[in-house]
């Protein structure tokens, strides 16, 4: 396997996904067969060391490749594409951590676990969002007491927004441990876990949201339910510098793809020559803001590329994404007109679905309290 391979196969699942685009997007739940499908091409092995017999060499080598990967799989299904996200953005906590950390008690033995679940075909992805907490994972009201072993815990809390859950074998979280005032990363297997406590895992709100539909983000309670503490421990600030915005553009690239897919469905709608002005009009600001996010992405990708910290440069570039998706997604409903209200047109559901990059982490608060806080540091 190699990257040119893995975007090959993506463009054929993507181009099948879209020839029964109808039925996916009035879907309220993923199908396993979706996710075997892209292990089988090759995709959970983003995740997984080149040295381990993966495709991952490191963030500056392997954005863009993942990003364009999610970008061709958002053009056939855009709830697959976020929940597939998930998966290289929270494996990146572990292979991006320095080499001296590497040296932590269990350090060695938990991540060839972790490796081992990548080639048997497991998904990852995260429930790190609480209620009342803005999207601060060091806000969060969740306890992990101690369990038999050094890295061993479990978990009591609520989480909201666990994308992929069901799909996802195994999922990142926060939570203060017993004795310490700081919280720290832990990671949930849920596989094959009954959602109804009896084994301290409660479904406690389905995903029912307007856009990425079934995306099965769920929220669920934990009841002292077993849990595994990143073994390089007390770094929950530093893994969003390690990976240096790599994360951040993982979610936009899945959006762009969205943006791309419905402006080139209105384009073979749309007869320029005979449209009115007003649409004549808007259509150009459609161009030209689909220009603008092509350029956005390409500056986030080359940022962390390029720099050993682009967290700056990708949020400054999400939040232009996020807020121009939007932009386009209102004009094109505009210029096609009434039929975008029926569930038989894409348009209405692509609309709700770039809405949800304002909301992905950082949500809209907390990403606008950063870019303030930089523009006024000295």
């Amino acid at each position: 396997m190699d990257t040119a391979t893995l975007l090959k196969s993506i463009r054929q699942i993507s181009d099948e996904f879209s020839q029964n685009r109808p039925d996916r997007q009035r879907r309220r739940a993923l199908d396993r067969a979706d996710f075997k499908a892209l292990h089988n091409a090759g995709f959970t092995q983003v995740g997984l060391p080149s040295s381990a017999g993966g495709l991952w060499s490191d963030v500056h080598g392997s954005v863009r490749t993942i990003c364009e990967a999610l970008r061709v799989l958002a053009r056939g299904d855009s709830s697959v594409a976020l929940v597939s996200a998930m998966h290289p953005a929270v494996l990146s906590y572990w292979l991006t951590v320095p080499e001296q950390e590497t040296e932590a008690i269990g350090w060695d033995a938990q991540t060839e676990q972790i490796f081992q679940s990548i080639r048997d075909g497991h998904w990852w992805g995260t429930i790190t969002s609480e209620p009342g907490t803005g999207g601060d994972v060091a806000r969060t009201r969740t306890r992990a007491e101690c369990g038999d072993s050094p890295l061993e815990y479990r978990l009591s809390g609520q989480k909201h927004f666990g994308s992929g859950t069901g799909m996802s074998s195994f999922m990142v979280t926060t939570a203060v441990p017993e004795g310490e005032e700081t919280p720290d990363w832990f990671y949930v297997d849920m596989h094959n876990v009954p959602w109804d406590g009896s084994q301290g895992l409660t479904l406690i709100a389905e995903w029912d949201g307007h856009g990425m539909t079934a995306t099965q983000s769920h929220g669920m309670k934990f009841d002292r339910f077993p849990a595994k503490r990143i073994a390089s421990t007390g770094h929950l600030a530093d893994v969003a510098a390690r990976t240096g915005g790599f994360i951040g553009c993982l979610f936009a690239a899945v959006i762009v793809g969205i943006v791309e897919v419905a402006a080139d469905t209105a384009r073979e709608k749309l007869d320029l020559k005979s449209a009115r002005p007003y649409e004549q009009v808007e259509w150009t600001r459609v161009e030209l803001e689909c220009w603008l996010i092509g350029q956005a992405l390409e500056g986030m990708i080359r940022a962390v590329e390029q720099q050993d910290d682009a967290r700056l440069d990708v949020l400054k570039g999400k939040t232009a994404i996020s807020e121009l998706a939007e932009s386009v997604m209102t004009r094109l409903c505009r210029i096609i007109g009434g039929g975008t209200f029926s569930r038989h047109s894409p348009f209405g559901y692509w609309f709700e679905d770039v809405r949800a990059l304002g909301f992905l982490r950082p949500p809209w608060g907390l990403a606008f309290e950063t870019l303030i806080d930089s523009l006024t540091a000295e």
